[in-house]
């Protein structure tokens, strides 16, 4: 099963955090099967590559509390509303 989350990258009491697809099987800092987004909680910065991100949900991956919750607030889901619509 594919997951999306996060995964940790930064300097110690940086932290920055990339969010993966990865297999639910790996650790953290694991193999990740593609980057999707960016997420930055110290300038409150969100990146995300909506398609990739489109295309992993559409394939049945789940996301993470966290992850989700990062989508809600950058309104990711009511842009896929949109593009269903």
């Amino acid at each position: 099963m594919v997951k999306l989350r996060l995964k940790r990258c930064g300097r110690k009491q940086q932290a920055v955090y990339r969010i993966v697809a990865i297999d639910v099987r790996s650790r953290r800092e694991g193999r990740d099967l593609r980057k999707v987004g960016f997420y930055d909680p110290i300038k409150n910065q969100t990146s995300l590559n909506v398609p990739a991100i489109l295309y992993f949900l559409e394939k049945g991956a789940q996301p993470t509390r966290t992850v989700y919750d990062i989508l809600k607030k950058a309104e990711f889901f009511k842009e896929k509303e949109r593009t269903l619509s």
